[in-house]
């Protein structure tokens, strides 16, 4: 298994678990990660962390504490890890090459924020000819717009189901792969 496949992580940063205003749920996204992680790479599947990058002086200011990858989920030596400016990950990086030199063809999305780098990367991915699923339990946001975050990350779960398949994180990987896509109630 895997051969075709890769695990993005998006933007899964320490600026992103601020006491201030930290992400929904923070902690079950990192556990929920933690899993996959350690699934991904027991079933050879790459995994691929994408880190985004701000102006001096933001939270996510290159080589700043907050810009740093969740250490409970940071990479390995033989990851890859992506630099980006922009809420598509593939917009000015090297992950469309990087992925088209492995043989990639599958994506299986999971990280941040939900409503904007989340959202663009699994419809960018699509238009980019991948096969996208993302992980319904596995991607966060904050309120906005007087929804919740749960709110918020049930509607993408609905609406993105256009350009991925949307599956609970326990159906991603081994003898559970290609079972059950989640309900649009999720």
């Amino acid at each position: 298994m895997g051969k075709d496949k890769a695990l993005l992580i998006i933007d899964v940063q320490m600026a992103m678990f601020d006491e201030s205003d930290p992400v929904h749920d923070g902690e079950g996204l990192i556990e929920t990660l933690r899993r996959v992680i350690a699934e991904a790479r027991a079933a050879g599947v790459p995994v691929i962390y994408v880190q985004h990058n701000e102006d001096e002086g933001t939270p996510l200011e290159p080589g700043q504490a907050g810009w740093e990858i969740h250490h409970a989920i940071k990479p390995e030596a033989h990851d890859i890890v992506i630099q980006k400016s922009k809420p598509d990950s593939f917009n000015g990086t090297t992950l469309k090459q990087d992925l088209d030199d492995r043989g990639i063809r599958e994506l299986i999305i999971a990280g941040m924020q939900t409503d904007v780098c989340v959202d663009t990367t699994c419809r960018c991915g699509y238009s980019h000819g991948y096969k996208i699923t993302l992980l319904s339990d596995a991607h966060r946001t904050w309120p906005s717009s007087g929804l919740t975050a749960d709110q918020i990350i049930a509607h993408h779960n609905a609406v993105l189901r256009l350009f991925a398949d949307v599956k609970e994180s326990k159906y991603a990987f081994g003898s559970n792969l290609g079972s059950e896509s989640v309900s649009s109630s999720e």
